[in-house]
């Protein structure tokens, strides 16, 4: 995993498993890979992907099985995309928002590039 300055790594990784959860690779009640294997896979401290499942499960996204291990929750997905929403309203689209008004574009011109970008 190729990680980005701009962000903690632990919410880089939690971006990863949202990401896996939104597309549906992984679904409700699959095993996700425990914390070694993730910190192995990852190249982190394991403290790091603790950290990660941490706030996943406050957040209902994840939970653990002692002994047995990490799964995605049954509301996962809902939970999931209203984070991730969220944080997108919060986080990018004041950015986007910017660079409309500085490229003087408008929601037609992004309503064509979205367009494009999908075909």
């Amino acid at each position: 995993m190729e990680f980005r300055g701009n962000q903690a790594i632990y919410l880089q990784i939690a971006d990863s498993i949202c990401e896996k959860i939104l597309s549906k690779r992984w679904a409700a009640g699959d095993k996700i890979p425990s914390v070694r294997e993730m910190a192995v896979n990852t190249e982190v401290n394991p403290n790091t992907v603790m950290r990660t499942f941490s706030l996943l499960q406050d957040k209902g996204i994840i939970y653990n099985q002692r002994g047995i291990g990490y799964f995605v929750a049954e509301d996962a997905y809902q939970n999931t995309r209203e984070l991730m929403k969220a944080e997108f309203i919060q986080h990018e689209l004041p950015h986007l928002f910017r660079m409309m008004d500085l490229l003087v574009m408008d929601f037609e011109d992004l309503r064509k590039l979205y367009v494009q970008q999908k075909s």
